[in-house]
């Protein structure tokens, strides 16, 4: 049974229209959140929101983009009062390349979204949080982020940001009752995976020690407790949710 522990918040997951992002929305909602699902795809948005029901909201959201990521904290402010959770889910891989090959377009793609966009989107939900003497933010990195995978440059400094920039966040709300947190996830099995050739996707399967791919309601469930009040004495922090991965 999933504990109904987010009963009147209010939650907006980015990339949420399918893998991963829609799998945490799905949760959220069962733990009775409200929630926004904010997606460049419009159209799968607005699906994953039928899905779930009245208590979601589909919304347009290229996070790289500032004035977009505003209007869409403004309209879930217009829509729900509050914004109690924010979830930093939207990212892309990129191309499996080696550095010496990466063109600057490359690089600034996977950076202005996974990063750039984290930075975007947790900036703009502090002031309601501010306002509300409270909130949570989630993050999602990669196992990546630690390790630096080969041909995965952009990727993998973008995840290791992401970690960074979670540390720093929490710190500057110690005593704002804004707790910040992220996942590094390992290789979890989404449409994400299409992007990324079957040989990376071998050696990186074959790095996990539980020997086979993530699912994205396993990483849902730990977004769920950083979520929560469960969480309450959790900030700063990078949770692994990788089959025994990690290295560091």
């Amino acid at each position: 049974m999933i504990p109904k522990n987010l009963t009147n918040r209010t939650a907006i997951i980015t990339g949420a229209a399918q893998g991963i992002g829609k799998a945490i929305a799905i949760r959220l909602a069962e733990a009775g959140a409200r929630v926004a699902i904010a997606d460049l795809n419009l159209e799968k948005a607005r699906e994953t929101a039928r899905e779930i029901g009245i208590d979601a909201l589909a919304l347009p959201l290229d996070v790289a983009n500032a004035e977009r990521v505003q209007n869409t904290v403004d309209e879930c402010l217009n829509t729900w009062g509050r914004i109690d959770i924010l979830v930093n889910n939207a990212g892309i891989v990129g191309r499996d390349v080696l550095v010496k090959d990466l063109t600057e377009g490359d690089w600034d793609q996977v950076l202005d979204i996974n990063l750039k966009g984290t930075f975007l989107c947790s900036r703009a939900v502090i002031a309601p949080m501010l306002n509300q003497k409270k909130g949570a933010i989630v993050s999602v990195a990669s196992i990546a982020g630690k390790e630096g995978n080969p041909s995965m440059a952009p990727y993998s400094v973008s995840k290791a940001g992401i970690i960074c920039f979670t540390k720093v966040l929490a710190k500057e709300h110690l005593e704002d009752n804004i707790r910040v947190n992220c996942i590094s996830p390992a290789l979890i099995e989404t449409p994400l995976l299409a992007d990324v050739e079957p040989e990376q996707l071998d050696y990186m399967t074959s790095k996990i020690p539980l020997g086979r791919l993530g699912q994205p309601e396993e990483v849902a469930a730990v977004v769920h407790f950083l979520a929560s009040d469960d969480a309450s004495f959790v900030t700063g922090q990078c949770y692994d949710v990788s089959g025994g991965r990690a290295t560091y």
